[in-house]
């Protein structure tokens, strides 16, 4: 399976700042061929790289005022081995978060599914919050937490990952977040999913339903979005002018329609990200 994935960005800087960016695919994904150019009137910059132990990979850039294009593209080819998990990973993805308090739906979370365990747990958490959350862009808050969701019942993909992610913790579920490419979502942009670890492995959950799972390109994985962010700055100021973000599987009809359709992706199925 190929994947082709881009991204690009037009800033305005205000004032100098420390700028990272998280738009390249996770280290694992196998890739045929990569760019990144970030460039100013037409001189590229060389910005540093910054790689975490999931295989995130930061690109830090300290830069003055001014206007800045971002164009990053990649082609991954085949799929990325299984990311596995130290004691510390379990223990950590246990634990609440900035934007995924388990603490505070601990006890939302234990009445809603007492009694369920294992696969049966983290089928009917997805499923929940399917049920129970409208999709709603434009009206999710960058500050909302999963408690924020639960209550408002609408949020966009970041939120149903982090209450998923925040459900599952409260039942003694290590849970992540991971921002991805999704070939197939529309609308299209940098999409966000959920990921449980039980049985010695990571299980992808993606409570929006607007992606196939099969197609999805690790970017980054952390604890909730403050970990994965596609752009985070520091002492100063910046608008975002323009972003494009485009995702695809290239193949025959049948495997395009496979790994990228969301509504031939069967949601009982455990799957990892490829």
């Amino acid at each position: 399976m190929q994947r082709v994935v881009r991204a690009e960005l037009d800033l305005e800087i205000e004032g100098a700042l420390d700028l990272f960016l998280s738009v390249a695919v996770a280290d694992a994904a196998p890739r045929e061929g990569e760019s990144l150019a970030i460039s100013r009137s037409g001189v590229d910059l060389s910005p540093d790289v910054l790689e975490d132990a999931a295989g995130s990979r930061l690109h830090r850039l300290k830069v003055g005022p001014g206007p800045l294009q971002i164009r990053y593209r990649a082609t991954v080819v085949g799929e990325a081995p299984p990311l596995g998990a130290t004691e510390l990973d379990t223990a950590v993805y246990l634990r609440p978060s900035r934007y995924a308090p388990s603490d505070a739906v601990f006890g939302q979370a234990r009445r809603q599914f007492s009694g369920l365990r294992g696969e049966k747990l983290i089928r009917a958490v997805e499923s929940y919050v399917f049920e129970t959350v409208t999709y709603s862009p434009g009206l999710s808050q960058g500050t909302d937490s999963a408690l924020t969701t639960l209550g408002t019942g609408q949020g966009v993909c970041r939120d149903y990952a982090h209450l998923v992610i925040a459900l599952l913790r409260a039942m003694d579920i290590p849970a992540r977040y991971v921002s991805c490419y999704a070939p197939g979502l529309v609308p299209m942009d940098f999409h966000a999913v959920a990921e449980a670890y039980l049985d010695g492995r990571w299980h992808v959950l993606d409570a929006t339903r607007l992606a196939n799972r099969r197609g999805l390109v690790r970017i980054a994985t952390g604890r909730d979005a403050a970990d994965c962010a596609f752009l985070s700055y520091y002492g100063g100021n910046l608008a975002l002018r323009r972003l494009l973000v485009d995702a695809e599987v290239q193949g025959t009809d049948d495997e395009v329609a496979a790994a990228s359709d969301p509504l031939r992706d069967d949601r009982q199925e455990l799957l990892a990200i490829a």
